[in-house]
């Protein structure tokens, strides 16, 4: 049984089987997620409630990243970067 959801094989084999590639997938897309939610917050204070604003928040830009890596949404191109160890 694994605690972590999505499995790290899952992720894994989306990356290569290379955790710091993973890592860094994840890395820049929570990135992404964070700048797209913090520019967003200002438009939706003025448009949702608190509570409904909460409930949006509830899921951390990191968590999200793996959750579109293990759907396939997220991905790496093999041209831009040297998967090679010399």
């Amino acid at each position: 049984m694994s605690i972590i959801s999505p499995d790290i094989d899952v992720l894994l084999d989306d990356a290569e089987n290379d955790r710091f590639l993973l890592c860094t997938m994840a890395a820049k897309r929570a990135h992404d997620i964070n700048d797209m939610m913090c520019g967003q917050r200002d438009r939706a204070i003025q448009l949702q409630s608190a509570i409904e604003i909460a409930r949006a928040a509830d899921a951390k830009p990191l968590t999200m990243a793996f959750n579109e890596i293990a759907r396939g949404d997220v991905s790496f191109d093999p041209e831009s970067i040297d998967l090679t160890n010399e």
